[in-house]
């Protein structure tokens, strides 16, 4: 019975299971913290990392590891492997100028964002390493003359894990390259002319690695290290998703995927063509606001996130007219990094906890269900709809959700998928083969109710009156 464990390194935390190889069933597991902020030392995760396979025992039973982690964030190492700054998330806006000017360079207008969809199946955004290095060579040139190489989250654990130091060991997967804005799904190359253009120069990047191939071992000689996966491909290959579905993840971020066998290229920057963690493609709408909409609410109402849903279920559908717009960090999609949260039609009628509780699950599904439509319109097959992560365990939001969607959703057990679907990449390592194992899920329930198009129409009203807010 070889066991195999999988990491999740999310914004929040970091999350470790340990499995069965062949079955998937869970042997143990723990987490540990990861402090606040859009910018993090990359030893706070080193330790979080080390904390919870402390806890777990370590790793010296098992036969693989692999780590999934956040997306696009930007690690800098310079000449001796050491960080040279804070790395900057996903969620750092401060390069939405950096963004524009990076598409602008290519061409104005429709011909710019062209040029990126085609050269890297997605149009940049603040989001993106690439931007972010921009921003760096801009704003802190002294920082910027130091870079060495640049690696994602995931790619730098997976190289502490392996305790070579040498930059040439550096290794990634093509999910994650694919966030980067320097490398191409569609020809499975990098285009180290793009990452010169953002930061002045060529620094080390990391080997992109086949779905199931070792990135080495741990220590140098322990456990099989897996190649790793970005967070939305790794919960992906956890919940099983397969061409014609759509996973809708209500966490830190909200995004709307589907597995597809070609890859993507919107010139709107609407979808972003990535890459999954099994040979195929993971067109994608990310939003910037999810789960802590629900947060948010309840700690305005204060209450519980279960009495926030009680709320918001006891009151009507639509609300009686009140619309809340999340755009409480900015927003990503639609591209409004300086964009603020909105409530219209506020009376009072609707004055009352209950209908601002549910403003605001209809709102952050409403965000959510833009980005479903993005993916229609772009040639996404929907088979089922898969309602996964920290939001989906509201049972508001399951039973809201097919409201606003206007069709049934999917809800697996809750879960950790995206350390699931690194467990499930580490396992494939181990023992081959030409496809993952396949792992049940559990049973899964299914959530429907009669569409409410009013709620979509009044949300769309009240989107496109929001005004944008630029921040000190």
């Amino acid at each position: 019975m070889p066991l195999v464990a999988g990491v999740d390194s999310s914004t929040q935390s970091c999350k470790i299971v340990v499995r069965d190889a062949e079955t998937g069933a869970l042997v143990r597991q723990a987490r540990a913290p990861h402090p606040d902020g859009t910018e993090v030392d990359p030893a706070a995760w080193w330790h979080a990392l080390t904390t919870s396979l402390d806890a777990l025992g370590g790793l010296a039973d098992v036969a693989a590891v692999s780590v999934a982690g956040q997306q696009h964030g930007m690690v800098c190492l310079d000449d001796d492997g050491q960080v040279i700054r804070p790395a900057l998330l996903w969620n750092d806006t401060r390069s939405a100028g950096a963004a524009s000017d990076l598409v602008t360079e290519a061409g104005t207008g429709e011909a710019g964002r062209r040029f990126w969809a085609d050269a890297v199946g997605s149009v940049p955004v603040a989001s993106f390493t690439v931007t972010k290095l921009r921003w760096l060579a801009r704003h802190e040139p002294e920082h910027a003359a130091r870079v060495a190489a640049v690696c994602l989250p995931h790619d730098w654990l997976t190289w502490r894990l392996g305790g070579s130091g040498d930059l040439a060991a550096l290794r990634t997967d093509r999910s994650d390259a694919s966030g980067t804005g320097y490398w191409s799904p569609a020809t499975g190359d990098y285009r180290l002319d793009l990452l010169e253009q953002a930061l002045g120069r060529r620094p080390v990047v990391p080997t992109v690695l086949g779905p199931a191939e070792a990135a080495g071992t741990v220590g140098g000689g322990g456990a099989l290290l897996g190649p790793g996966a970005g967070d939305n491909a790794g919960a992906a290959l956890g919940v099983g998703a397969r061409p014609g579905d759509v996973v809708i993840s209500i966490g830190t971020s909200g995004t709307v995927f589907s597995v597809a066998d070609a890859p993507a290229a919107d010139p709107s920057g609407t979808v972003a063509g990535f890459a999954d963690a099994t040979g195929r493609y993971l067109p994608l709408v990310c939003t910037l606001n999810a789960a802590r909409v629900l947060d948010a609410a309840a700690a305005l109402l204060r209450v519980d996130l279960t009495e926030l849903a009680e709320l918001a279920l006891s009151a009507p559908p639509g609300a009686d007219g009140l619309t809340l717009v999340p755009y409480l960090e900015g927003e990503r999609t639609p591209n409004r990094p300086d964009a603020t949260g909105a409530v219209h039609g506020l009376t009072l009628r609707t004055s009352t906890p209950a209908h601002l509780a549910r403003a605001a699950v209809e709102g952050m599904l409403c965000a959510l269900a833009d980005g479903l439509d993005a993916l229609l319109a772009h040639g996404a097959r929907v088979d089922r709809v898969i309602l996964v992560g920290g939001g989906a365990r509201s049972a508001a939001v399951r039973r809201i959700a097919p409201q606003v969607f206007g069709c049934p959703v999917l809800v697996p057990p809750p879960g950790e998928y995206v350390a699931d679907g690194a467990a499930r990449q580490a396992a494939w390592v181990a023992l081959g083969g030409a496809q993952a194992p396949r792992w049940s899920v559990g049973e899964t329930e299914e959530y429907a109710a009669e569409p409410v198009a009013e709620i979509r129409a009044r949300y769309a009203e009240a989107r496109d009156r929001v005004v944008d807010a630029r921040r000190d």
